[in-house]
C-alpha cells in the first residue's frame, strides 16, 4: 500500500509509505547529457537556433562531439571541460529534489543495455532516486549535447530517434500507486505516453506537473491543437499544471 488513513484525536491523517516515492518523474527515454562550455563560433556549424532544443541524428551528435575539442572554453576551476551525466529535464528535477532536498523521489522510464544506460541508472541511484520503475531494454540509450555559451545560455541537441523508451501500454497503476505528484516534460514523440500517464494518474489521485519544454519543441508540433486537447481533457479536473516557455509568452501564443 502507498498510503494509509489513520484516525488521531478524531481527525483523519494520511500516513505515507516511506518505500513509495512522494514524487515520480516520468522520462520515457533515459538520457545522458554531454555538457560543455563552448565559444560562439560552434553555433554557426550546427542546425537550429541558439538557445533552443531540436533533435539531431546520431551522425550529427557525433559531429558536434568531435568539434567540441576545438571550441571548448577553459574552466576557471580547472575541472573537466565536458561533463557526462544522467540528464533530461525530468531526471534533473528528480535528482535535485532527492539529493538537494531529501525528497523521496522515483523515476519511470527505460534505458538501453549499453554503457550510457548503465551510467544513467547508476547516477540516479547514487543520488538517492528510486530506480525500481526503470525498465532495461535492448538498444541504445538517448544522448544529448548541451552547449553552454560564455553567458550561460544553453543550446540542446538531443539524439532520441533510435533510443529505447517506455511505451504507454507498459505503464501500470502500480507505477503510480501511493505517490502524490508526477513530473513530466512535453514532447511530440512522448504524446502517447503522456496521455496514458495522465489517465492513470487521474485514477490514482496523483497530481501532474507538465513542463512544455523549449519554444522550438512547442512550435514544431503545432502546440496549440495538441495542448487544447490536453487542457480540455484534464485542466478542469485539476490534473494538469503547465509551464509556458518564456519566448512563447512574449509572442502571446
Amino acid at each position: 500500500m502507498g498510503a494509509e488513513t489513520l484516525l488521531k484525536n478524531g481527525e483523519a491523517r494520511v500516513q505515507l509509505d516511506p518505500k513509495v516515492p512522494l514524487i515520480l518523474g516520468l522520462q520515457p527515454a533515459a538520457l545522458i547529457d554531454h555538457v560543455a562550455r563552448v565559444d560562439g563560433s560552434l553555433f554557426d556549424q550546427i542546425p537550429g537556433e541558439r538557445g533552443g532544443s531540436i533533435p539531431v541524428a546520431m551522425e550529427e551528435l557525433e559531429h558536434i562531439l568531435s568539434e567540441l575539442k576545438r571550441h571548448v572554453l577553459a574552466s576557471a576551476d580547472d575541472s573537466s571541460p565536458m561533463k557526462t551525466m544522467a540528464g533530461g529535464s525530468v531526471a534533473n528535477t528528480i535528482r535535485g529534489l532527492s539529493s538537494g532536498f531529501g525528497v523521496n523521489c522515483g523515476m519511470i522510464g527505460a534505458y538501453g543495455d549499453d554503457e550510457q544506460g548503465q551510467l544513467f541508472a547508476c547516477n540516479m541511484n547514487t543520488s538517492g532516486v528510486n530506480v525500481s520503475r526503470l525498465r532495461k531494454k535492448k538498444g541504445p540509450t538517448a544522448q544529448c549535447v548541451c552547449l553552454v555559451d560564455a553567458f550561460g545560455n544553453r543550446t540542446m541537441r538531443p539524439c532520441l530517434a533510435t533510443a529505447v523508451k517506455v511505451q504507454g501500454d507498459e505503464l501500470t497503476k502500480g507505477d503510480f500507486s501511493g505517490s502524490k505528484w508526477l513530473v513530466m516534460r512535453f514532447g511530440a514523440f512522448n504524446l502517447e505516453v503522456i496521455q496514458a500517464a495522465i489517465r492513470i494518474a487521474k485514477q490514482q489521485g496523483v497530481s501532474v506537473s507538465l513542463d512544455l519544454a523549449s519554444f522550438e519543441c512547442v512550435t514544431f508540433v503545432r502546440w496549440c491543437g495538441i495542448l487544447e486537447y490536453l487542457f480540455n481533457s484534464y485542466w478542469s479536473q485539476g490534473i494538469l499544471i503547465s509551464a509556458l516557455p518564456m519566448r512563447m509568452r512574449q509572442q502571446n501564443c
